[in-house]
Protein backbone atom coordinates (compact mmCIF):
# COMPACT_ATOMS: atom_id res chain seq x y z
CA UNK A 1 0.00 0.00 0.00
CA UNK A 2 1.22 3.46 -0.88
CA UNK A 3 -0.49 5.67 1.71
CA UNK A 4 -3.77 6.84 3.12
CA UNK A 5 -6.48 9.05 1.66
CA UNK A 6 -9.43 10.41 3.61
CA UNK A 7 -12.38 11.48 1.47
CA UNK A 8 -14.90 13.83 3.09
CA UNK A 9 -18.36 14.21 1.58
CA UNK A 10 -20.41 17.39 1.46
CA UNK A 11 -23.52 18.32 3.41
CA UNK A 12 -26.65 16.47 2.40
CA UNK A 13 -24.50 13.68 1.02
CA UNK A 14 -22.86 10.60 2.47
CA UNK A 15 -19.76 8.42 2.35
CA UNK A 16 -21.24 6.36 -0.49
CA UNK A 17 -21.96 9.35 -2.73
CA UNK A 18 -21.06 8.94 -6.39
CA UNK A 19 -18.07 11.31 -6.52
CA UNK A 20 -16.51 10.15 -3.23
CA UNK A 21 -17.05 6.50 -4.10
CA UNK A 22 -15.56 6.85 -7.56
CA UNK A 23 -12.48 8.67 -6.26
CA UNK A 24 -12.02 6.11 -3.47
CA UNK A 25 -12.27 3.29 -6.02
CA UNK A 26 -9.65 4.93 -8.23
CA UNK A 27 -7.25 5.44 -5.32
CA UNK A 28 -7.72 1.86 -4.11
CA UNK A 29 -7.08 0.51 -7.61
CA UNK A 30 -3.73 2.35 -7.51
CA UNK A 31 -2.75 0.79 -4.19
CA UNK A 32 -3.84 3.50 -1.75
CA UNK A 33 -5.91 2.90 1.39
CA UNK A 34 -9.01 5.04 1.74
CA UNK A 35 -11.39 6.07 4.47
CA UNK A 36 -14.68 7.87 4.08
CA UNK A 37 -15.91 9.27 7.41
CA UNK A 38 -19.69 9.43 7.76
CA UNK A 39 -20.67 12.99 8.71
CA UNK A 40 -24.43 12.57 8.29
CA UNK A 41 -25.14 12.72 12.04
CA UNK A 42 -23.00 15.86 12.29
CA UNK A 43 -24.88 17.41 9.37
CA UNK A 44 -28.19 17.06 11.21
CA UNK A 45 -26.99 20.03 13.35
CA UNK A 46 -27.26 22.42 10.39
CA UNK A 47 -24.48 24.01 8.36
CA UNK A 48 -22.77 26.08 11.06
CA UNK A 49 -23.48 23.51 13.78
CA UNK A 50 -21.91 20.68 11.79
CA UNK A 51 -18.46 22.24 11.30
CA UNK A 52 -16.97 21.62 14.77
CA UNK A 53 -18.17 17.99 14.99
CA UNK A 54 -16.93 17.32 11.46
CA UNK A 55 -13.52 18.79 12.35
CA UNK A 56 -13.36 16.65 15.49
CA UNK A 57 -14.30 13.49 13.56
CA UNK A 58 -11.74 14.16 10.80
CA UNK A 59 -8.97 14.99 13.30
CA UNK A 60 -9.66 11.80 15.23
CA UNK A 61 -9.48 9.79 12.01
CA UNK A 62 -6.14 11.38 11.06
CA UNK A 63 -4.64 10.97 14.52
CA UNK A 64 -5.16 7.18 14.31
CA UNK A 65 -2.93 6.96 11.23
CA UNK A 66 0.79 6.23 11.12
CA UNK A 67 1.51 8.87 8.46
CA UNK A 68 -0.11 12.09 7.25
CA UNK A 69 -2.91 11.39 4.72
CA UNK A 70 -4.02 13.10 1.56
CA UNK A 71 -7.34 14.80 2.28
CA UNK A 72 -9.94 14.94 -0.47
CA UNK A 73 -13.06 16.93 0.29
CA UNK A 74 -16.12 18.22 -1.49
CA UNK A 75 -17.96 21.37 -0.40
CA UNK A 76 -18.34 21.16 3.41
CA UNK A 77 -15.85 18.28 3.26
CA UNK A 78 -13.37 20.61 1.55
CA UNK A 79 -14.00 23.34 4.11
CA UNK A 80 -13.27 21.10 7.11
CA UNK A 81 -10.32 19.42 5.35
CA UNK A 82 -8.63 22.78 4.91
CA UNK A 83 -9.27 23.82 8.50
CA UNK A 84 -8.03 20.48 9.86
CA UNK A 85 -4.80 20.89 7.88
CA UNK A 86 -4.07 23.91 10.08
CA UNK A 87 -3.95 21.67 13.17
CA UNK A 88 -2.58 18.28 12.09
CA UNK A 89 -0.04 17.25 9.43
CA UNK A 90 -1.47 16.21 6.07
CA UNK A 91 0.32 15.07 2.91
CA UNK A 92 -1.84 17.11 0.57
CA UNK A 93 -5.27 18.54 -0.18
CA UNK A 94 -7.59 18.04 -3.16
CA UNK A 95 -10.53 20.33 -2.52
CA UNK A 96 -13.67 20.46 -4.64
CA UNK A 97 -16.37 23.17 -4.69
CA UNK A 98 -14.85 24.82 -1.63
CA UNK A 99 -16.82 27.41 0.34
CA UNK A 100 -14.64 30.17 1.81
CA UNK A 101 -17.12 30.76 4.64
CA UNK A 102 -20.03 28.97 6.27
CA UNK A 103 -22.88 31.30 7.28
CA UNK A 104 -23.06 31.42 11.07
CA UNK A 105 -19.63 29.82 11.61
CA UNK A 106 -16.98 32.19 12.98
CA UNK A 107 -13.89 30.92 11.12
CA UNK A 108 -13.38 31.48 7.43
CA UNK A 109 -11.71 28.90 5.25
CA UNK A 110 -7.97 28.46 5.50
CA UNK A 111 -5.32 25.78 5.11
CA UNK A 112 -1.75 25.11 6.16
CA UNK A 113 0.79 26.94 4.03
CA UNK A 114 3.16 24.69 2.11
CA UNK A 115 0.81 21.71 1.84
CA UNK A 116 0.49 20.51 -1.78
CA UNK A 117 -3.00 21.67 -2.72
CA UNK A 118 -5.28 21.70 -5.74
CA UNK A 119 -8.63 23.46 -5.74
CA UNK A 120 -11.26 22.46 -8.30
CA UNK A 121 -14.38 24.54 -8.78
CA UNK A 122 -17.23 24.99 -11.24
CA UNK A 123 -17.80 28.15 -13.25
CA UNK A 124 -21.54 27.76 -12.60
CA UNK A 125 -21.37 27.00 -8.86
CA UNK A 126 -24.32 28.92 -7.39
CA UNK A 127 -23.88 27.37 -3.92
CA UNK A 128 -20.26 28.45 -3.41
CA UNK A 129 -19.64 31.25 -5.91
CA UNK A 130 -16.35 31.07 -7.76
CA UNK A 131 -15.24 34.58 -6.75
CA UNK A 132 -14.55 33.53 -3.15
CA UNK A 133 -12.31 30.57 -3.90
CA UNK A 134 -10.72 32.45 -6.78
CA UNK A 135 -9.67 35.27 -4.43
CA UNK A 136 -8.48 32.74 -1.83
CA UNK A 137 -6.33 30.84 -4.33
CA UNK A 138 -4.93 34.07 -5.81
CA UNK A 139 -3.88 35.39 -2.39
CA UNK A 140 -2.02 32.15 -1.65
CA UNK A 141 -0.84 31.39 -5.20
CA UNK A 142 -2.58 28.01 -5.14
CA UNK A 143 -3.54 26.11 -8.28
CA UNK A 144 -7.23 26.43 -9.11
CA UNK A 145 -8.81 24.38 -11.87
CA UNK A 146 -12.12 25.92 -12.97
CA UNK A 147 -14.41 23.66 -14.95
CA UNK A 148 -17.61 24.24 -16.91
CA UNK A 149 -19.79 22.70 -14.21
CA UNK A 150 -21.99 23.50 -11.24
CA UNK A 151 -21.53 22.89 -7.49
CA UNK A 152 -21.86 19.11 -7.72
CA UNK A 153 -19.14 18.89 -10.41
CA UNK A 154 -21.06 15.89 -11.74
CA UNK A 155 -20.07 16.49 -15.36
CA UNK A 156 -16.40 16.70 -14.42
CA UNK A 157 -15.81 13.35 -12.70
CA UNK A 158 -13.29 12.20 -15.32
CA UNK A 159 -11.25 15.41 -15.01
CA UNK A 160 -11.32 15.23 -11.20
CA UNK A 161 -10.20 11.58 -11.37
CA UNK A 162 -7.32 12.57 -13.67
CA UNK A 163 -6.25 15.26 -11.22
CA UNK A 164 -6.39 12.81 -8.30
CA UNK A 165 -4.34 10.29 -10.27
CA UNK A 166 -1.77 13.00 -11.02
CA UNK A 167 -1.54 13.98 -7.32
CA UNK A 168 -1.14 10.36 -6.29
CA UNK A 169 1.59 9.83 -8.88
CA UNK A 170 3.49 12.85 -7.56
CA UNK A 171 3.08 11.70 -3.96
CA UNK A 172 4.28 8.17 -4.82
CA UNK A 173 7.40 9.57 -6.52
CA UNK A 174 8.11 11.92 -3.61
CA UNK A 175 7.52 9.40 -0.87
Amino acid sequence: MRGQIILSHGSGSGPDATKVSMLAGLAESLGWRTQRPDYRDDDSRGLAGSVAPRIARLRATIEELAAPPLLVGSSMGAFVSGLVSMDVPVAGLLLLATPVAIPGYARTFDLRSGVPTLLIHGWRDATCPLAGVQAFSAQRRLPLLVLDDDHRLGSSIDMIAAQLRHMLDLMAKAG
